[in-house]
């Protein structure tokens, strides 16, 4: 829990790194935000291995990578470093998911991330630190990597989507109007 909520914490320092861009600005944000990705995972991990996944964790663990993972986006907008169309598509589709896990949970149930979606996420995980480092170091195609990842990650971001929406209206009782 003190990991989720340290990722929540840490997005306005990125933000702010990402405005001002003081010396070694990049290098901190890089720094920062695998740092994030990382104490996400390790989250995750301690908590199914020591059976003490809890409905606050269950419930703010997303929140927190969305939150930090659509902010950094919405600054990349702004330095120019990827497209608005890419942000606002990952951006609906998690609003999206986010609703239809709502309704589910209302009804009792619970949709699992599935494979796409992890994918997507770990995809992102990469090619975030990748446009920063691309910042630092031209000697490698970090900001090539970074933003055809992220491309990437939008695809699949919409395939895992119409996944979670089909699943969900398979399981529902959702009947057409």
């Amino acid at each position: 829990m003190l990991a989720t909520l340290f990722r929540i914490a840490i997005v306005p320092v990125i933000v702010a790194l990402m405005m001002y861009r003081p010396p070694y600005w990049a290098m901190l944000c890089c720094a920062l935000f695998i740092v994030a990705s990382i104490t996400d995972w390790l989250d995750g991990y301690l908590a199914r291995r020591l059976n003490s996944v809890s409905t606050m964790g269950k419930f703010l663990d997303p929140i927190a990578d969305k939150v930090l993972v659509s902010s950094v986006l919405i600054m990349f907008i702004s330095l120019r470093w990827l497209e608005a169309l890419a942000v606002i598509l990952l951006i609906n589709r998690d609003v999206i998911i986010g609703g239809i896990r709502s309704i589910a949970a209302a009804e009792g149930r619970i949709i699992a991330a599935g494979p796409l979606g992890k994918w997507k996420t770990t995809i992102q995980m990469i090619a975030i630190p990748s446009l920063f480092l691309g910042q630092i170091s031209s000697a490698l195609p970090f900001n090539t990597i970074g933003y055809y990842g992220l491309w990437i990650s939008v695809a699949l971001s919409l395939v895992s989507g119409a996944q979670y929406f089909k699943g969900f209206y398979q399981q529902s009782n959702l009947q057409p109007s």
